[in-house]
């Protein structure tokens, strides 16, 4: 049992930005079908900037230069690859929250799931995008036309819609992609409970049909739980292609249906060769066999035509659940995949099902006999793109021919990218990681871009929330003169003024081992711009402002690579420190006390004992239990961190005029905090002008009286007002706010073994230091 005590200074994300040019006149490396390029000649860049997402979900290609990007809160972003700005063309009506009988509410799975750009993009303009309809229970396909960087209202068509239920999680798919004769593929999730034990969804009592896969996933009268293909027509209707699993007239059952049983089918792709569709497919939670059936599998499956994949009743490579009454406990059997029967009473399609087919590559939490390479730890298949040379035929930078035919294969929560080769058949030969060096974390889509690079979006770290690294990393292949890898470095990128900042290249390598210039730029918005050409310069900021560093290494033959970051000065980071002042700092045993002094000093700020209220202060003391989930425990400390933002926006609030005209949960002279909130929770935008308007006034939202003016605010004040305005929409950010010093009890929870650790957070958030602002 150990304790864990935790002791922060200030925790600063410095996020290097990568900024490729690769010239020509380079020798190309000789590569073959059966020669791997090396690992050098890749270059992964993070293209966006932190906190340019909130969510996001998928994304697609315009044209070679242009990417939409949808997040689950609603939000259509337009990334430009050239520029490399994120601008936000709108943001779509969602829902967002599940809602039980009982009346709680909680974030669901579902909002904006998928987009895809139609093939004919260049002519028609047309998008598609798959959601969840704000006001019914019901998924929505629909086509908008895009224009100018412009969703027209007016444009949309509805294509398809299914009826879901939004009481209990999970899985909604999204996954969306065209094959070259203009057929859609949509997948789509089984809407159903997952059951405690984590085996499969079979309850047929009375009353708990959402937690029976039968009406959905194993139901051919259904959409849930599938992938369909769809010809879109123009008129905004659509045809059924030839080779569906159900021709159209069939009784009880859907003619959209490429293949069915299906739990959570995420991301799909098509192979244009052979017209195969590939896609990643997240398993139940066992972790063990049991007497209902096997432990839980993630699959990345591939289909060369319409069938059926066997959940619920059967998994991997069609491992058989039990035929288990859940009325009376009894075990009447396994299901047999030479006869599958759905006798559900909750089913109403079919009663007899097509054979199933095994998954193409399973895995389980542990380690896999089957793919060792996979690792073991937590799943979540996510799906990849095959690479085909013909498909970029005109690029000069596309992967090498050692990749012709390979499926790319990325895993959500483990973080890897597999190549998995392939026989001309098709069949599974062996896997290899790519570029097993990178760490992608929570890659939820992965493209092809028109011109061969490859694109990785990734959520980010935590569930349901913006991450600073939710972003876009582009891969790019170099045959020829490989760039420089560029690491650039600073002792200090905050700090109050005069600062001084020892910067360093050290890191830098060529692979080509040419000689190498640098040339470090400095730059900010007061005028200050500095060119130098040391490897290695110490620079001394005088003046408070936000500063941008870029430091450019070029090779002599054409080559060069930067990476840039930003220095603050004029504000010094919060020192905070815990520290155990009776008890065992290393060891906790049960129902012990422990002693604690919490301190906080700030330059700017001052201390607890002189500035600095206890209140704008977060400390969290948690159980962890044995094995616990570190994005769990990564949630938790985000929140304490989002308590001293909150409390922040809150004191703001008090001390200003607000409360005179505002109340939270009811009408003054203004509307109730928590109606404003209401309006504005989901829409970015329109929080961007409230804070605005706190500062400049208005009137006319509301009513007829005019809102005052608080010019002496700054905009991020304003914004930090408007947060913790948005945040009495939901259930209030918790806080452990326990005292600067005093005592905790290490108790172990009921049921618990009693392995696990205490850690104890403090958080604090700075007030900033115009023009820089709060500092963590």
């Amino acid at each position: 049992m150990f304790l864990k005590s935790i002791s922060f200074t200030s925790v600063i994300m410095l996020v290097i930005i990568g900024i490729t040019l690769i010239t020509c006149d380079q020798t190309q490396q000789v590569t073959t079908s059966d020669t791997p390029p090396e690992i050098s000649r890749f270059t992964t860049t993070i293209v966006t900037q932190p906190g340019a997402f909130d969510e996001p979900m998928a994304f697609t290609f315009t044209d070679e230069e242009n990417i939409i990007i949808v997040e689950r809160k609603g939000g259509v972003k337009h990334f430009d690859t050239k520029s490399r700005e994120v601008e936000l063309i709108t943001t779509i009506p969602v829902n967002t929250k599940y809602v039980n009988a009982e009346g709680e509410s909680r974030e669901a799975e579902e909002g904006l799931m998928g987009v895809v750009a139609d093939p004919n993009f260049s002519t028609n303009h047309w998008i598609y995008l798959f959601y969840a309809d704000p006001d019914t229970p019901k998924h929505l396909l629909t086509r908008w036309e895009l224009d100018n960087d412009q969703l027209d209202p007016d444009s949309k068509k509805v294509l398809l819609s299914f009826p879901t239920q939004r009481e209990l999680c999970c899985h909604t798919g999204g996954g969306m992609v065209f094959d070259k004769d203009g057929n859609l593929y949509l997948t789509t999730g089984n809407n159903t409970a997952n059951p405690p034990q984590g085996t499969s969804n079979l309850d047929e009592r009375p009353g708990r049909k959402h937690h029976d896969d039968q009406r959905t996933a194993g139901n051919t009268n259904d959409l849930r739980g599938k992938i369909l293909r769809i010809h879109p027509e123009a008129d905004g209707s659509y045809s059924i292609p030839e080779g569906n699993l159900f021709p159209p007239g069939t009784e009880k059952a859907r003619p959209e249906i490429y293949t069915m049983g299906h739990r959570n089918p995420w991301r799909v792709s098509v192979d244009n060769k052979t017209g195969y569709i590939y896609w990643g497919e997240v398993g139940p939670d066992a972790s063990r066999d049991s007497t209902i059936g096997p432990r839980g599998y993630d699959e990345f499956n591939q289909a060369r035509q319409a069938g059926f994949f066997g959940w619920p009743y059967f998994i991997g490579d069609n491992k058989a659940y039990a035929d288990y009454d859940y009325t009376t406990g009894e075990i009447k059997g396994y299901f047999d995949t030479a006869h599958v029967i759905n006798d559900s009473p909750n089913n109403t399609g079919l009663t007899e099902l097509p054979k199933p087919q095994k998954a193409f590559i399973w895995y389980p939490y542990s380690n896999s006999e089957e793919f060792p390479l996979v690792g073991s730890s937590g799943r979540s298949a996510t799906g990849g793109p095959i690479f085909r040379l013909a498909d970029f035929a005109e690029s000069d930078q596309r992967f090498p021919p050692y990749y012709e035919g390979k499926w790319l294969m990325v895993e959500f929560m483990r973080g890897w990218i597999m190549s998995v080769t392939m026989n001309e058949k098709g069949d599974f030969e062996s896997m290899e990681r790519f570029l097993p060096d990178e760490d992608f974390q929570s890659a939820i889509d992965i493209k092809f871009s028109p011109n061969g690079d490859l694109y990785v979006l990734e959520y980010g770290s935590a569930w349901f929330r913006g991450n600073a690294n939710a972003q876009l990393k582009r891969i790019e292949y170099n045959g020829g003169n490989r760039i420089p890898v560029v690491v650039a470095n600073a002792d200090k990128i905050a700090g109050a003024v005069p600062l001084s900042v020892q910067f360093t290249s050290q890191g830098t390598t060529d692979y080509d081992n040419d000689p190498l210039q640098y040339t470090w730029n400095i730059h900010s918005e007061n005028g200050y711009n500095r060119t130098l050409s040391e490897s290695d310069p110490n620079v001394t900021f005088d003046k408070k402002g936000n500063y941008q560093v870029t430091l450019t290494v070029r090779d002599g033959n054409g080559g060069s690579n930067s990476q840039s970051f930003d220095i603050q000065a004029g504000n010094e980071p919060p020192q905070v420190n815990i520290e155990i002042t009776k008890g065992n700092q290393s060891f906790f045993f049960p129902g012990a006390t422990l002693e604690y002094e919490a301190s906080v000093e700030d330059r700017e700020d001052g201390s607890l004992e002189n500035g600095i209220d206890w209140n704008q202060v977060s400390l969290n003391f948690d159980y962890a239990p044995e094995g616990f989930d570190p994005i769990e425990i990564a949630q938790n400390h985000r929140a304490s961190d989002d308590w001293t933002t909150f409390s922040k926006g809150g004191v703001l609030v008090n001390q200003n005029d607000c409360r005179s005209c505002h109340l939270n949960d009811r009408k003054s002279v203004g509307p109730s905090y928590q109606e404003v909130a209401a309006r504005y929770k989901n829409n970015p935008a329109q929080q961007q002008m409230l804070a605005k308007k706190i500062i400049t006034g208005g009137t006319g939202v509301w009513g007829e009286h005019a809102m005052s003016a608080h010019p002496q605010l700054s905009e991020a004040d304003a914004l930090l007002m408007v947060n913790y305005i948005m945040s009495l929409a939901d259930q209030p950010v918790k806080g452990r706010n326990y005292s600067p010093r005093g005592s905790l009890t290490t108790d172990i929870p009921p049921g618990d073994n009693g392995h696990g650790s205490y850690l104890m957070r403090v958080a604090y958030t700075d007030q900033g230091n115009e023009p820089i602002g709060p500092l963590t």
